[in-house]
């Protein structure tokens, strides 16, 4: 049921996003990798991608922290809240910098920021859902006015640009393939400011319960770091398979939620996995007049960040009364997320 109209609602001032270097396309990946350009654009179906770290020398130009930190200051930027106005950071992402200390506080100094409380929360591409869950609870009951919630991947740091990979199965070649890296950030606030989008439903649930992982990020310490086994491993049949299905029963899940009508949704942003598999989920979804809003075709799969650069290409499409629907799925252990917003 949809909450009176008295209840604390979370708004989206403003949304920014930072993305590593120029593009790489398919010819210049696959001539890095030593592999058909043909085959990325039919496998993947993502046309460009940008990488933290210079394909040709192996350089790392821009830490997950910087990526994060140029976001969050578009962000604050377009807004017009000041970094003095915010309270509390919250950050989602599955490649941080270091195990200790933990990137948030490493974006927070170079903000400029002190004094504040300082979440991360370690999660695939629903982490950036899981921040917004958690930045919209602390603004509905914890009484803060106003806040940054952040999401970012660097996965190009985990894979080994040495190796050879002529005769790489698809299963391996597809992690080097299909992943990006970028950065996003939101201003949320009590009132409505900037864009006024009022976030409606967050939905955040695990459902992995006896599920074989479908995706694994490795950290290697001195003691495995010279195994031979791949840092990032793929079941790309089983996301194939669940993915799909459970990308609906998380649309029908937030329309029941809500008691919104199917065709009262003006724009929806599907998961973003890949060009291909995106658009795959946008047909099954079916939403009568709704507009798709994708962008893992032209930005690869950079994880946290994905949600954010569709609410960016959201923002100043949304008209006062006009509702938007999220669905994203990770597939690391199964996790649905979701959320709604609505311009006011």
């Amino acid at each position: 049921m949809q909450e009176p109209q008295s209840a604390p609602v979370a708004y989206l001032a403003a949304v920014g996003t930072a993305l590593p270097g120029d593009p790489v396309d398919n010819g210049k990946l696959a001539k890095t990798l030593g592999v058909n350009d043909e085959w990325i654009d039919v496998f993947i179906g993502t046309r460009t991608r940008h990488f933290a770290r210079d394909l040709d020398s192996g350089e790392v130009r821009w830490s997950l922290a910087d990526l994060c930190a140029q976001a969050a200051e578009r962000a604050l930027t377009a807004s017009r809240v000041a970094a003095d106005e915010i309270e509390f950071v919250v950050m989602g992402t599955a490649t941080p910098d270091h195990l200790m200390p933990a990137t948030v506080n490493l974006v927070a100094d170079l903000l400029g920021l002190d004094q504040l409380p300082t979440y991360q929360l370690q999660s695939g591409c629903a982490g950036a859902v899981q921040a917004l869950d958690m930045g919209r609870t602390l603004i509905m009951g914890g009484g803060y006015r106003a806040g940054l919630v952040i999401g970012g991947d660097v996965c190009s740091k985990h894979l080994d640009l040495d190796r050879d990979l002529s005769d790489a199965p698809p299963s391996d070649l597809v992690n080097y393939v299909l992943f990006g890296d970028g950065a996003g950030a939101a201003v949320l606030t009590s009132e409505p400011r900037g864009q006024r989008l009022a976030v409606r439903r967050v939905l955040n649930r695990f459902t992995g319960l006896g599920r074989e992982p479908g995706q694994v990020i490795d950290w290697f310490g001195l003691a495995d770091r010279h195994e031979d086994r791949q840092a990032v491993r793929e079941d790309y049949k089983a996301i194939e398979e669940f993915v799909p299905l459970i990308a609906e029963e998380i649309l029908w899940e937030l329309l029941e939620d809500l008691d919104w009508p199917s065709d009262r949704v003006d724009f929806l942003l599907p998961p973003q996995l890949s060009g291909h598999m995106t658009r795959r989920i946008a047909e099954k979804l079916r939403l009568p007049g709704a507009v798709e809003v994708s962008c893992v075709a032209e930005t690869g799969n950079n994880g946290n960040a994905l949600p954010f650069l569709q609410m960016e290409g959201l923002m100043d499409r949304m008209t006062e009364g006009q509702r938007a629907l999220a669905v994203a799925v990770e597939s690391s252990k199964w996790i649905k997320s979701g959320f709604a917003l609505e311009k006011v």
